[in-house]
């Protein structure tokens, strides 16, 4: 049996369980069962995967809005919306896929905003013992394939085949060239050793995990980056939010360094 003092301390700590349990249970169900905020749909191109994660993640930070990415070739997002896919904000890495949107009426047309434009590179894994240093470097008969986006549905596709037109490339080049469904899988063929190189977006390069060359942008239209909000989107207040983030001193410095240039900045080299 317990002796009597210890059982008086336990009579002592179930007394001040009993007292305390309302405001546990107060404190318990302030933090748990707080109401969560809204959710952000954004279709963006895949040429702003990087810098999309990081603004995505501040933006949630700093307003409680959680934002959901969705990645993909700009010409293939643009179809989904059209087909009543549930987005509220659309990220294109070409202009012209939100003026076919706009088209259609569906979109936000107040909400149209260009925020920056793309540069085209020329990208090797950092362990490739080619010296590429322009697009006349594809020739060599040391590069056995590369990789680009299809310009059929991909803005940066657009931008290699015409740099590589402009440059009397193009049908030289057919026996080498691997298409991809996007800028992403383009440099992912690199990344994998599947091709020697690839005609990437300067936004998915990073320091250390590759080495890349840009090309000049005399030789192809700059693809501007630009969105606007869905006009079927469930929360249109929140992506308007989000939209007039992405146009903010600090969104713009993070795009900057990912390599998406100020609309006054010149895409030469």
């Amino acid at each position: 049996m317990c002796p009597p003092e210890n059982l008086q301390s336990i009579r002592t700590i179930y007394l001040y369980l009993i007292l305390l349990f309302p405001f546990l249970l107060t404190f318990s169900c302030s933090r748990n069962h707080t109401a969560p905020g809204p959710t952000l749909t954004v279709s963006a191109a895949t040429s702003l995967t990087i810098a999309f994660q990081e603004l995505s993640a501040l933006f949630g930070q700093q307003s409680g809005i959680r934002v959901i990415c969705n990645f993909g070739s700009s010409g293939k997002l643009t179809h989904q919306i059209q087909q009543g896919a549930p987005v509220d904000l659309f990220a294109s890495a070409n202009s012209a896929y939100i003026d076919t949107l706009a088209a259609k009426d569906l979109i936000a047309p107040d909400t149209v905003t260009r925020f920056g434009r793309g540069q085209l590179v020329i990208w090797s894994r950092p362990d490739s013992p080619l010296p590429l240093k322009s697009l006349g470097d594809l020739l060599r008969p040391e590069l056995e394939r590369f990789a680009m986006a299809n310009p059929v549905h991909a803005p940066y596709g657009i931008a290699a085949r015409e740099a590589l037109q402009r440059a009397g490339l193009w049908d030289r080049l057919q026996h080498k060239l691997v298409m991809g469904r996007n800028v992403r899988q383009a440099m992912h063929y690199a990344e994998s050793g599947n091709v020697d190189a690839a005609l990437a977006a300067r936004s998915l390069c990073r320091p250390g995990k590759g080495r890349w060359v840009a090309v000049p942008g005399d030789l192809y239209s700059p693809p501007y980056q630009s969105l606007a909000v869905v006009r079927s989107s469930a929360h249109p207040t929140e992506a308007r939010r989000f939209a007039a983030y992405v146009n903010t001193p600090q969104a713009r410095s993070i795009m900057e360094k990912y390599g998406l240039l100020p609309l006054r900045d010149s895409l030469n080299p």
